[in-house]
This record gives structure tokens, C-alpha cells and sequence, in this order.
């Protein structure tokens, strides 16, 4: 029998009059259906969302919905930030345990830039910032409530820490043979097979302390600047595939910029798995390598990010933001001026006043 033969392809019509007969009748069995037609209901979420936002909660009378109400923002960057590690902690931890043989430097931005992707998309609840330097810019200059700028940290530090601890007990054999013993667990510049640069970023040998804070400056700031470019509908904007267009913005950032300190551009993505590995047994070298270099992707990030926004906005940006007000904001920081415009909405095409808020 010829199967192509006996099935004849639906038209655009056809498949909406299936859909529609199947939505009146609830059965499968209309006519002009074929095996290529729905075989089921679509979800509609349409009066699950209406009656969450009527109760403050979907099912008001359960305890965990109502704990999920009010922690659904700092769940989701959890595990926005939670599959980011995962994706990142693990394609380093296979390259290098296998020592290079399944994969290689490409294959780590390539790992990084998809955990970015998918962390963005699971934690889209929340803005899916997964970053607390990105937080820290979005409350600068996109009015992101300072209120959640700690609980947004903390959610994603943790995020970071139970993913790495995730990723050590996936590989913790693999990490004995590649150390040289049970138990042995050595920090880079301290052993020719230390393991810890799998969890965290440390410097290579030949960085000043200078090099050091502008390699994560640099990046953050070309991270931060990117971010408002792929949201900015007023530029070209990347609309609903801002998630793809952050991965090649980590993977260039990987494949460029990341050698000389591993590109952390992320507090959460470097503290948060340091300080588990110090808890695994890594000892006081992952706070002392580099000469104390555990600071700078704690502190770069939120200058980078913080500048990078700025130049957005300065320079592009022609929405509502404080970089588009008298003296591009700073009248803020000037005590006999921070009053004086208090109050006044701001024409963002003509930068006029328009009218008292």
C-alpha cells in the first residue's frame, strides 16, 4: 500500500474546521480530521490566571500555593540561576576532567552561552535576570524595585551554590582520579591538577590586579549594554528571542573575552559556587589564589553592568530612564539640586517637561 497516497495533506481551512468542530464537540472523530489534525485540547490557562489573580493565589485554601505565591519571583531566579550552573559548572567539569577529550574551550562557551539561554527561559517570571549585577542595573535605570534587589540576590547565590554542589557529587569520581586520590582536592596555581577551577573562575598567572577587575569590567559592561539592546523595541529588539540572542552574547563573551579571567560577570555565578567548594573541602586557596582575586567578579559586575546601562541609555536610548533627565540624572547626587526637578515627567523624544506627576 502507499501510505502517501491514501493521505491527503489539510488546507489552512481544513485544519481550522477540524479545530473548531473538535472545541464544539469535544470528540476526535470530526470530519476532515486526519492523523495530522489535533488530537486533543489546547491548554488555556486564560481562567487559571484570572482566578490566580482574583485569590492572590490559585487554590487560597492550600498552604503550599500560598507559599509559592509569595516566593514565586525568588524561586524562579533560583532556578533560572540553578540550570545556568548546571549547564556552565558541568560542560567545564567535562572538558576538564576528561582532559580535554570531550570538548574543549569552544565547547565551554558553547556550554555557558546555552546555560544562559535556558535559565532565561525557565525563570521569565521573574524578569529572569539570574545575575545580581543585572538586578543591581535594572534597579539604576529600569525602575526594578530596590525592595527585591536583596531577596533576588539571595535566591540566586543559592541558586548557584546548590547547582555546583549538584555538579561535584555528579563528577566526585571523576574529580578523585583526575586529583590523583580519594579526598585530594587542589586549587589552581597550588597543583598541576587542581579541579576547583570547575566551580568558580581564577585568574591565569600572569594578571595583575588591574587586568584582573578590567577583564570582568570590560565584560560586564558589553554584557549589561547588550541586555538593554536585544530588550530595546525602539532599537531592532530581539522580542521573544532575546533568550537566543543572550547566548550569543555569552558565547562571544566567552570565545573573546573569557581566557584571561574566566568571565564570571556574575557574583552569583562565582561567589555562590566558591563558597561551596570551600564547604567540599577545597580549603582556603579558593579565597587566597590569584592573590585574593575572589573579590573582583564580586565587585566588576556591578560596575561593568552599571556602566554598561549607562552608555545604553546615554547614547541609544531614548525611553524613560534616568540618563534621559536634567544632567543625565547625576542633579540626583548634588545636594542644592536633587529637589529641584522632583516631581516632573520628562518628554523622552523632546526631553521637555510635560506635565507634574
Amino acid at each position: 500500500m502507499d501510505i502517501a497516497k491514501d493521505i491527503s495533506p489539510l488546507s489552512p481551512v481544513d485544519i481550522q474546521v477540524s479545530h473548531v468542530e473538535h472545541k464544539r464537540t469535544g470528540s476526535n472523530e470530526t470530519k476532515g480530521t486526519s492523523i495530522f489534525a489535533e488530537t486533543g485540547p489546547t491548554i488555556d490557562r486564560s481562567k487559571t490566571r484570572e482566578a490566580f489573580t482574583k485569590s492572590k493565589s490559585s487554590n487560597p485554601g492550600l498552604t503550599w500555593p500560598r507559599i509559592r505565591h509569595a516566593l514565586r519571583e525568588p524561586f524562579s531566579e533560583f532556578m533560572g540561576t540553578f540550570i545556568l550552573i548546571m549547564f556552565g559548572d558541568g560542560v567545564v567539569a567535562q572538558v576538564v576532567l576528561s582532559n580535554g577529550e570531550k570538548g574543549d574551550y569552544q565547547s565551554i562557551s558553547w556550554g555557558w552561552g546555552l546555560g544562559v539561554m535556558l535559565g532565561v527561559y525557565a525563570s521569565g517570571i521573574s524578569g529572569a535576570h539570574i545575575n545580581p549585577a543585572v538586578t543591581f542595573a535594572n534597579c539604576v535605570f529600569r525602575k526594578f524595585p530596590w525592595r527585591k534587589f536583596p531577596i533576588y540576590t539571595l535566591a540566586q547565590v543559592l541558586g548557584a551554590m546548590c547547582a555546583s554542589g549538584v555538579v561535584y557529587a555528579n563528577y566526585k569520581s571523576a574529580i578523585d582520579t583526575f586529583e590523583g586520590g580519594v579526598g585530594i582536592r587542589t586549587v589552581p596555581g597550588y597543583s598541576p591538577n587542581a579541579s576547583a577551577g570547575i566551580f568558580c573562575t581564577y585568574p591565569a598567572e600572569f594578571m595583575t590586579k588591574t587586568g584582573q577587575f578590567f577583564s570582568e569590567f570590560i565584560a560586564s559592561t558589553l554584557l549589561m549594554f547588550l541586555i538593554y539592546a536585544l530588550k530595546d523595541d525602539g532599537n531592532i529588539g530581539a522580542g521573544p528571542l532575546t533568550p537566543l540572542g543572550l547566548f550569543f552574547v555569552i558565547f562571544g563573551i566567552g570565545a573573546c573575552w573569557g581566557w584571561e579571567t574566566g568571565y564570571a560577570i556574575n557574583l552569583a555565578r562565582d561567589f555562590g559556587p566558591r563558597l561551596m567548594s570551600y564547604f567540599l573541602g577545597y580549603g582556603h586557596e579558593v579565597w587566597a589564589a590569584g592573590n585574593y582575586y575572589f573579590w573582583v567578579p564580586m565587585v566588576a559586575p556591578f560596575l561593568g553592568c552599571t556602566f554598561g546601562g549607562f552608555l545604553y541609555d546615554a547614547l541609544l536610548f531614548t525611553g524613560e530612564s534616568p540618563v534621559n533627565t536634567p544632567y543625565l540624572g547625576l542633579y540626583r547626587f548634588i545636594p542644592g539640586m536633587r529637589h529641584a526637578y522632583d516631581g516632573i515627567k520628562w518628554d523622552p523624544e523632546t526631553m521637555k517637561e510635560t506635565s507634574p506627576v
